[in-house]
């Protein structure tokens, strides 16, 4: 998507070598308009897959997810990264390192929003070394759910996460890909 590379080149954030900061657009605020386009997307790349649901992460991915969601006409679940005294009893669980937080998490999605009759469309804002997403894969595989497949917002390809889903055999489609951040440069394939 040109006008995500775009508003990634303008707004994005080279932190590190292998940390983009993408708060203004993704991460901490949120562009209604582009979001909306991301969703049209990926719901024109999955729309054949007959998806029953669409799956995210909190809390970054919940926005695009929404959007995309919307668009197919289904409804959106985010798997929650802490336990409140309202979640319920009977959830599929997995703990999974944060690349950018340098935390490991439990991420949980309730039983009765995940079943063996969904068909799922996991969404992501960024991949980078896929641990979170791999947690999430495992979460449908409990539940017994098809994964259609990925669609990630921002892949950098530089790092393993993707190519490792990818050789799972799952489809990924991503809307930007960065090979690199070098020198505070976003260079993209």
């Amino acid at each position: 998507m040109e006008i995500l590379k775009q508003r990634i080149l303008e707004e994005g954030v080279v932190h590190t070598h292998d940390v983009l900061k993408l708060d203004a657009i993704l991460n901490h605020q949120v562009d209604p308009q582009l979001i909306m386009e991301m969703g049209k997307q990926f719901a024109r790349l999955f729309r054949e897959q007959n998806v029953t649901k669409v799956l995210t992460i909190e809390s970054s991915g919940i926005s695009v997810a929404f959007a995309t969601a919307l668009e197919l006409g289904v409804p959106m679940v985010f798997a929650r990264r802490k336990k409140t005294l309202t979640t319920d009893a009977e959830t599929f669980c997995e703990r999974v390192p944060s690349f950018t937080k340098g935390i490991v998490t439990d991420i949980m999605v309730s039983k009765k929003y995940l079943t063996a009759n969904d068909r799922v469309l996991l969404i992501d804002d960024i991949i980078a070394n896929g641990d979170a997403a791999r947690g999430i894969i495992r979460i449908i595989e409990q539940a017994g759910a098809h994964l259609v497949g990925m669609g990630v917002v921002v892949e950098k390809t530089f790092q393993a996460g993707a190519r490792t889903i990818r050789e799972q055999g799952i489809r990924v489609e991503s809307l930007a890909k960065i090979a690199a951040l070098q020198n505070g440069s976003i260079i993209f394939e």
